[in-house]
């Protein structure tokens, strides 16, 4: 951050309080859904690989308990500082909500640059944080359930599984306890690619609808469209293959190193590839390199997806970006004063606290498997199977024509685990959506999207608090 009064969760209020007025709750209650429950600070100390000893700063935030767990990512960063969690686990409460996912929002941060630790001090890290946690009951199935964020992967996640079935023996459920673990400790087929499938899905259903695009000048639907993707980590490449597979043309990709575009569209796994074997993204062949990287923001396109860093577009850059629609695919890529900018131009913001809740979708779909202790599809699959494969005999016997080959495997095709994930994904983003633009049409004063997904949540969770009767 290079302005150091600059809060994070500062801007997350400033966005909730500007959704509030225009909703009818009382002030003490929408005090209390913006306010963070409980935040936990801890230093601990750790043996490094040379016998020398340091003390870590550590922190989880439990921002609300509207329902429970609590649920978020844990992040290994060398920037992590309280004001960060605070803001993330506030947007993970709303973002949970608006997509209907029973969990109230939580947030974890290890102050570390993870590159600069060995595997052993990572895990004598991780299994440490798991520790004090547990102490404190800030883990578990049924009180808080972290997941994988910057800096963090499934390796992280199974040593934090592993110290809670070790703290907790003969706990039936203790897989739960945290998600985006290795398929084979509990993890589920899909969690990968799911925050990209998300952005695809949620980008998709907006460019479905005929008054949002007409009000845009553009054609319905993402085939054709020009996409440029910034970042080319697991979110950006996903979101990138998925518009791709889909018929969209991505014209630019940018990394920290630098950024490409060809008018002819780019091959991003072929861009993927180039990038593994020369460690950058530039001279890409048949491609044109970019001055600077940020150079991809401004480029001509169609729809323009962030999913890097926080703060990329500013008020700085904001009045030369030329894109029709932005999505948010990483957290905070926009400050509130570009956003103020787009809604001057017109230009339609896709905001990220629902556009990239994918993964924590996802998240819930595998705390679900955890907590029945089966797969998803074990049970239907055959049944799915020999049923369209009896209705298909029947039909070609009755018709007295053949089915292709192909055809007869799709219609024959029972559900993966993978297929009910993408699925059950696919029917959030559609439906979260859908919610959204439903409250905008009915409050037109509402200025932007983001604004209109925040009053979603703000009813949401307000409702959730009423109903406890907590609230008159």
């Amino acid at each position: 951050m290079s302005n150091t009064n600059y809060s994070f969760f500062g801007a997350v209020e400033k966005s909730f309080d500007k959704a509030a007025g225009y909703t009818k709750w009382d002030k003490g209650l929408l005090n209390q859904i913006r306010a963070c429950n409980a935040v936990y600070q801890m230093r601990f100390p750790i043996k490094r690989d040379d016998g020398s000893i340091e003390v870590i700063e550590a922190y989880r935030v439990q921002h609300s308990h509207h329902k429970t767990p609590c649920k978020g990512g844990i992040r290994f960063a060398a920037e992590v500082n309280q004001d960060e969690v605070m803001a993330l686990a506030a947007l993970m409460t709303y973002k949970c909500t608006i997509v209907d996912v029973p969990f109230g929002g939580a947030k974890g941060g290890i102050k570390i640059d993870p590159k600069k630790y060995s595997p052993f001090e990572l895990e004598k890290i991780t299994r440490r944080y798991t520790s004090e946690l547990i102490k404190k009951k800030f883990i578990g199935p049924g009180t808080d359930v972290p997941a994988p964020d910057y800096g963090t992967g499934e390796r992280e996640m199974s040593w934090i599984m592993d110290t809670y079935s070790a703290m907790h023996p003969g706990e039936i459920d203790a897989a739960g306890c945290v998600t985006g673990k290795p398929i084979s400790q509990g993890g589920v087929r899909g969690r990968r690619e799911a925050t990209g499938l998300g952005v695809f899905f949620g980008l998709r259903e907006v460019c479905n609808m005929p008054d949002v695009m007409g009000k845009l000048g553009l054609t319905t639907g993402v085939e054709g469209k020009k996409v440029i993707v910034q970042g080319l980590g697991n979110v950006g490449y996903h979101s990138a293959k998925f518009f791709q597979d889909a018929g969209s043309k991505i014209i630019a990709l940018a990394e920290y190193e630098g950024a490409i575009w060809s008018d002819k569209g780019l091959d991003v796994d072929q861009v993927f590839q180039h990038r593994k074997k020369t460690g950058s993204i530039l001279n890409f062949p048949g491609a044109n390199n970019f001055a600077k990287s940020s150079d991809a923001l401004e480029m001509e396109c169609d729809i323009l997806i962030p999913a890097a860093l926080e703060n990329v577009i500013d008020g700085e850059n904001a009045p030369r970006v030329k894109a029709k629609i932005i999505g948010e695919a990483a957290n905070g890529p926009l400050t509130p004063e570009a956003d103020e900018v787009f809604t001057q131009k017109g230009i339609l913001v896709v905001p990220d606290m629902y556009l990239n809740a994918g993964g924590v979708t996802v998240s819930y779909f595998e705390w679900l498997k955890n907590l029945s202790h089966v797969r998803y599809g074990r049970l239907e699959k055959r049944f799915t199977e020999n049923l369209n494969t009896r209705i298909l005999s029947q039909m070609e016997e009755l018709s007295g024509k053949k089915v292709s080959d192909n055809e007869r495997e799709l219609i024959m095709h029972g559900p993966d685990e993978v297929d009910l994930v993408y699925s059950g994904l696919e029917e959030t983003m559609i439906n979260a959506t859908r919610e959204i633009m439903k409250t905008w049409r009915e409050i037109p004063e509402i200025p932007d999207m983001r604004t209109a997904a925040y009053v979603v949540a703000i009813n949401k969770v307000a409702t959730a608090y009423a109903e406890l009767g907590i609230f008159p």
